[in-house]
């Protein structure tokens, strides 16, 4: 090697080092000191996307059983006034969606639409969670098709299910003849109050369709306590009722991760 050769040889050399120690070293110790977080961009720390999974609060939908839209039906109020229904299933006991936006599309039996709404909802873990909008008025036309889809991603978290901590009992349906009245008792078996709880009532017939559905709220319901449900529908029902549902909905919270 010549020495011109040798000196192009060191000074290379010598700033590949400077580049190594100047970038690399930041770097290298970065990654080798600052420990793992569900934030930090990076794959790492057990998790199965990037910041999904393994002990963060985000999971990786790749890794939960699919829910599934069980079904959404519009039922008819009064002449131009229709109430619309979903049934959203989870099967994933600690996995829920904080918050996602969605749309009831109502058509008629020509396939032309009739009535949209729009909301937001969640998803809570491992049950089935209703959904129900009031009062969508279609004018003078007749629903015959409703249908219901989630308008953004699903965003799924580590989740417990407040809602687990409510019972119904006591169902009662009367005067279906004139003016329906559904009653029942609600109990909370939490150790603590639970605030403004939600229950949709869906009344069935004897083929298991869904055929008449109302919701009600409590203000509150303390720990240990039990408070009446009253649903009502103006109208008589077309048909006899088999089956009644009385869903308690509340908004799941985030569950506690040992690792962040």
């Amino acid at each position: 090697m010549s020495w011109a050769s040798r000196r192009r040889f060191t000074y290379l050399t010598g700033v590949i080092l400077f580049f190594v120690i100047v970038i690399g070293g930041p770097i290298a110790y970065w990654y080798f000191t600052i420990p793992p977080t569900c934030s930090d961009g990076i794959q790492n720390q057990g998790e199965t996307a990037v910041d999904e999974g393994g002990p963060c609060l985000a999971l990786d939908p790749r890794t939960l059983s699919p829910h599934a839209v069980l079904w959404a039906r519009s039922f008819k109020v009064r002449d131009g006034t229709y109430t619309a229904v979903a049934a959203i299933q989870n099967p994933n006991q600690d996995a829920g969606v904080a918050d996602v936006s969605y749309r009831f599309s109502l058509y008629d039996s020509d396939n032309v639409l009739v009535a949209e709404r729009e909301g937001d909802m969640f998803i809570m873990p491992g049950a089935v969670t209703p959904v129900l909008e009031a009062r969508i008025d279609t004018g003078n036309r007749i629903v015959a098709h409703t249908y219901f889809q989630f308008t953004n991603p699903l965003a799924w978290e580590r989740m417990h299910n407040t809602a687990s901590v409510l019972g119904v009992s006591g169902k009662q349906l009367t005067n279906t003849d004139s003016v329906p009245r559904l009653t029942a008792i609600a109990e909370n078996s939490a150790v603590t109050d639970v605030l403004s709880p939600v229950f949709i009532a869906v009344v069935y017939d004897g083929a298991g369709n869904a055929f008449a559905a109302s919701e009600t709220q409590l203000d509150r319901l303390n720990a240990g306590a039990s408070a009446n449900l009253i649903f009502t529908w103006p109208a008589p029902f077309a048909t006899g009722a088999a089956r009644i549902d009385i869903m308690p909905v509340l908004a799941p919270t985030a569950a506690l991760v040992t690792k962040q």
